[in-house]
This record gives C-alpha cells, structure tokens and sequence, in this order.
C-alpha cells in the first residue's frame, strides 16, 4: 500500500520528519522503496545527474514521463512525486495536459512546480481536477537564467515576506506539500510551524517537517560535485570506477570470464551441428 497526501499530513501532524528522495530508474527506485522512504522524487535534476545537461532546462515532459513510468512501476509503498518540466506549466492550460501525462502514463501520485503565488491559480485548477500538488520555493533551478547561480533565497526583509507570502499562498490554492530550496533555516522553520502542509527542505536547515536530497548526492555518485547541504553517506562513485577498473583489467588478460562463468556443450552434438552447416554450405556453394 502506497503512502498518501493524507499519510503526510498525519505525519507532519504527530511531529515525524519526513523523508524524501529523488529516483529516476527502476533499480534505484526500487532501492529507495525497500529503505521504506515515503515520498520519491522524479526530479527534472535527471537532466544534470543522468542525461549530461548543464541545467534542468532541456529536460522535457516526454523525458519526465519515460521516468517517472519506471520508477513507478518498481516501487509499491514510495508517493511518487514527478517534476513539471520548464514551459510545462507557463498556462494553466499546459499544466493540466502536462500532469495528466505524467499522472496517466508516468503513473505518479503528484505533481511538483515552482514559484509562489504567480502559480496559485495554475495549483488550485490543477487540485481542483484531482491532482495532487507540491510546491517548491526558495531557489528554483527552472530559473537559473534569471536568478543565476544556486544561492540561499529570502535573506532580506522583501525577499522574506515575499516567500511567507508564497508559502501561503500556495498552501490555500491546496498544495498538499511544499519543498524550501536553499532558505535560511530560521525562516524555513517559521514557515513550517505557519504551514498546516508538511514542509520539506533542502538546504534549509533542520526546522522543516522533511528533508529532500538527491540520490546521486547521498550516494556520491558524482565523485566531484558535492554541494554543501548534502551529506555522502556512501561513496559510490569510488567503488564504481574501482569494480569497472577491474572488469576491464580482467578482460584484457583473459582473467574473466572463467570457468565459472562458462557454460559447454556435448563436443559430438557441436561436431554434428557443423557438419550439417558445411554440409548446407558446400550445397549452396554448388548452385552458384
């Protein structure tokens, strides 16, 4: 049984943090959903962790989908949650053909925006048909070409009081959670206590109902990136290139495949099955 939007709301309710992560395959999902992690992401971030882009720009709705089908299909227990690409949502109109694929052929249980009040209506039509929606303020990577680089969001008084404007707003347009990227973690955590929705964070402290991370970051698949609100709980990346270091090795000095690994047959029935085939080919050679 998978968790709910109701399952959150309780859990934010008795005061239990909230784990999220991101997945974009079947074989990481179903990783994820065996840890018991309640809420997956199928991040745009695919674009940057699997599809080489530089950005979550280029990632698109058909790209969005493919993935989200595959970890929706390993998973049973995991709330799948899949990222509205960039443009996908710049209309009311988008937005609803963009989350009915990705609730009908992904298969996910929610849909995930950006921005703030600017959406508010864009949500509540959305909820309104049936969809559940996750917000996501403070940096928003769709973005970056306007706000630049990933920095921490809502410093100053403005910036602050247009981001508890955004939460609210949100909230009341029935977003069933909301993700604060890159917030000070005071005000993230006034934003949370304020919030009747469970509030998730990344970089943004420890007051939120929920920490999000992505996959590739906890794991640390990717041996150079490392930013500075993810903790590496393995080292993947290292042990990867160490297993693929020998594979290769062994292959090049006939190390592998060895006897183990090999499956024989009985010599007479190959001698037959090549005596037929010169048989066949001795034929056709004659007919030319």
């Amino acid at each position: 049984m998978r968790y709910t939007v109701r399952d959150l709301a309780r859990m934010k309710h008795r005061g239990e943090p909230i784990a999220m992560i991101t997945a974009y395959d079947s074989s990481f999902a179903r990783l994820v959903d065996d840890a018991g992690i309640p809420l997956i992401l199928v991040g745009d971030s695919l674009g940057n962790t699997l599809l080489g882009h530089r950005s979550t720009v280029p990632v698109t709705l058909d790209d969005m989908v493919r993935h989200t089908a595959a970890v929706v299909r390993a998973t049973s227990r995991a709330l799948v949650v899949a990222d509205l690409p960039f443009f996908s949502y710049a209309t009311t109109e988008r937005a609803i053909d963009a989350a009915q694929r990705l609730l009908q052929h992904g298969g996910a249980q929610a849909v995930k925006l950006e921005g703030g009040a600017a959406h508010a209506a864009t949500v509540a039509c959305l909820v309104r048909n049936g969809a559940a929606v996750m917000g996501h303020l403070g940096y928003t990577p769709q973005s970056e070409h306007v706000v630049g680089r990933a920095r921490v969001q809502g410093r100053g008084l403005a910036a602050a009081h247009r981001m508890l404007a955004d939460a609210r707003a949100l909230e009341e347009a029935g977003a069933f959670a909301l993700v604060l990227e890159l917030v000070p973690e005071e005000l993230a955590g006034a934003i949370a206590a304020r919030a009747r929705i469970p509030v998730i964070g990344i970089g943004a402290g420890t007051r939120c109902d929920g920490q999000v991370q992505v996959l590739h970051d906890v794991l640390g698949l990717d041996r150079e990136f490392q930013p500075r609100h993810a903790r590496r709980y393995a080292e993947l990346g290292q042990l990867a290139l160490a297993a693929l270091t020998a594979y290769a090795s062994d292959v090049q000095q006939r190390a592998f495949p060895a006897a183990e690994h090999t499956s024989t047959m009985d010599a007479a029935v190959l001698a037959e099955a090549l005596a037929r085939a010169d048989q066949r080919k001795d034929q056709a050679d004659a007919t030319d």
